[in-house]
């Protein structure tokens, strides 16, 4: 009879171990049909290393983005921004499904100038708007990407906001009409400001077919189509028609 039992009772524990066994296969099973978006897109991915050219298609000096005369505060000018530095260069309707880095960026206003003159930041980014001139300035912007008032603030405070919304949004000064800058919001991080020189990065994009887009305020877009293979550098030299007083070397 102990026999039988110790028999009937070791059948009993092998069935509930198969069982057992079956659910753990199911379970790894579904764990691997149910693969992370992120796995996804950080295994197949390239660079793309390129260059802007700025060359003028009319004489003369750069086009005066102000509305009005521009007043310089006592005898201080305002320094000089490359041109270069106020073009963008994107990947165009980029689809990005991880979750987007945030940053904090700055607008300086220095002798009744945006410093820089454009920016570009990810959905869900902040920037100051730091006012270092010695006497009152009130930053709005009416773009329907980001719609606000920051009020009149003196020298040394700063006032910021977070934009929450892709697209681009033109900031101005309510007391200062000359002064006019630009922040271009993403909905993925697929995009750069060329060095000095023209030279750009664009890091970790996954591979495939894009649009590759330089953009500066005067000009709009210009594009190129690119094709990103994993782990390769893309070259590219775009070329952007601002008018400048000298082109690039």
């Amino acid at each position: 009879m102990l026999v039988n039992d110790q028999v009937r009772r070791g059948a009993s524990d092998c069935r509930s171990c198969g069982a057992e066994g079956s659910r753990n296969a199911h379970q790894q099973v579904d764990e691997v049909d149910q693969p992370s978006d992120v796995q996804v897109i950080s295994a197949e991915t390239g660079r793309v290393v390129g260059r802007i050219r700025l060359t003028s298609k009319v004489p003369g000096k750069p086009l005066a983005s102000a509305a009005y005369p521009r007043r310089a505060v006592g005898d201080h000018e305002s320094p000089p921004q490359p041109e270069i530095r106020n073009v963008v260069v994107y990947i165009k309707d980029a689809v990005y499904r991880g979750v987007l880095p945030a940053s904090r960026a700055e607008l300086r206003q220095e002798h009744e100038t945006f410093i820089p003159h454009t920016i570009a930041i990810t959905r869900g980014s902040s920037v100051d708007f730091p006012n270092g001139d010695p006497f009152f300035h009130n930053v709005f912007s009416l773009s329907r990407a980001s719609n606000f008032n920051l009020g009149r603030y003196a020298r040394g405070l700063t006032r910021g906001r977070e934009f929450i919304k892709a697209g681009t949004v033109k900031v101005y000064c309510d007391i200062h009409s000359h002064m006019s800058a630009t922040i271009l919001v993403f909905d993925h991080p697929y995009f750069a400001i060329p060095e000095v020189d023209g030279t750009f990065v664009l890091p970790a994009v996954p591979a495939g077919a894009y649009t590759l887009v330089g953009w500066h305020e005067r000009v709009g877009e210009r594009s190129e189509a690119i094709r990103v293979e994993a782990g390769k550098d893309t070259s590219i030299e775009l070329t952007v028609p601002v008018p400048v007083e000298g082109d690039l070397p």
